[in-house]
């Protein structure tokens, strides 16, 4: 096996740079991954235009799917695979020690650390997906993939874990319930399918004008109804389709945006939930009213990260191959065009309409 690896750094805001890694040696607590697809997510595309500040130079891809190139004997023990597996790598790397992790909320230990978020100055450097190779710590956790699905279709246990746990887990939809997704990209669609799967009565979808094949296809997965945004008014169009009562749940999941919080609100019914997933770069919300929370008894909560059962749940519906998932499967790009990967989902080109990128290693 060769000792150095390509990776895509992330020097400054907008710039990644093809480098040649040394490979680390693997303990008998860790591994080594042969990085075969990374899916691209809205944080990708925050950090690449600096929005979202992390401590570069840092490899990016925090959605890694890939084959276990060289793996320690705990390791192998601890996690149940071995060398030639195929596996979804988590985000997230807990500490598996505090009381939150021990009680299974690892999402919200106070040491996690991110794939993507660790600067490559720290030890052995190959913390991201952008990479042919990357580490897997101790504290990884990895799930077991059936290795003759298309990888750019398996890596998309990420999203569609994140819809299984944000529009279905978190909220706790119930058969019949009516869910508005606010946002149609990736984890929008995802919360869409997930919603189905649990019995959903009636899913309403909401997006932008330019937005309409994102909307097309939330109806091919399942939703209802879709608003644009631009040409409708959201709220008055939810009180017409729902008779004036308001939706069960809100899965808000629009980036940078305000007023779709606002709007969530106005749209829960009374004792509705609302679920709130899109980060907004740490802005306050103008026109929000606690009042409406309190009268109308809304339970709001906020959603970061993925936890074992979804994933599980998941790759499971991906194995079972009972949806057209390469339909949301618009762009593949080997490592080396990652800019205009990221560029692409990004929205950057007019004659592109991206719903899931991916980077694909061995691609030529």
């Amino acid at each position: 096996m060769s000792r150095t690896g390509l990776a895509m750094v992330q020097t400054a805001a907008r710039r990644l740079e093809a480098r040649e890694l040394a490979l680390p040696a693997i303990g008998v607590d860790d591994a080594l991954l042969r990085v075969e697809a990374c899916g691209i997510c809205g944080s990708d595309v925050e950090s690449f235009q600096g929005v979202l500040k992390v401590p570069l130079p840092l490899i990016p891809g925090h959605e890694p799917l890939g084959v276990i190139e060289a793996i320690g004997e705990r390791a192998a023990q601890r996690w149940g695979v071995r060398a030639g597996d195929r596996v979804a790598v988590e985000t997230l790397l807990p500490c598996n020690a505090c009381r939150r992790c021990r009680s299974g909320a690892y999402q919200l230990c106070a040491s996690r650390r991110v794939y993507s978020y660790i600067p490559l100055a720290e030890a052995p450097g190959l913390w991201g997906a952008y990479a042919e190779f990357l580490y897997l710590a101790p504290n990884a956790i990895v799930h077991k993939v059936d290795p003759s699905l298309p990888a750019e279709i398996a890596v998309m246990f990420n999203p569609l874990g994140a819809g299984f746990r944000w529009a279905a887990e978190m909220p706790r939809t119930q058969p019949g319930d009516t869910v508005l997704v606010m946002g149609p990209g990736q984890r929008g669609l995802a919360s869409v399918i997930a919603a189905r799967e649990v019995g959903a009565g009636t899913i309403l979808v909401t997006g932008l004008s330019r937005d309409a094949h994102k909307l097309a296809l939330a109806r091919e997965f399942g939703a209802d109804h879709t608003i644009d945004v631009e040409r409708e008014s959201l709220v008055k169009r939810v009180r017409e389709i729902t008779d004036g009562r308001g939706v069960d749940v809100v899965i808000e999941v629009t980036p940078v945006a305000t007023q779709p919080i606002v709007d969530a609100i106005d749209c829960a019914a009374l004792g509705g939930t609302i679920v709130l997933a899109g980060v907004k770069g740490l802005k306050s919300v103008p026109g929000f009213v606690s009042d409406k929370v309190v009268l109308k008894e809304i339970t709001l909560r906020g959603a970061i990260g993925v936890t074992w059962e979804h994933y599980e749940r998941a790759i499971r519906l991906i194995e079972s191959r009972k949806l057209p998932l390469e339909k949301l499967q618009t762009h593949r790009f080997g490592l080396r065009d990652a800019e205009r990967a990221v560029r692409t989902l990004a929205g950057e080109f007019e004659d592109e309409q991206a719903v899931h990128c991916v980077l694909l290693p061995g691609m030529s």
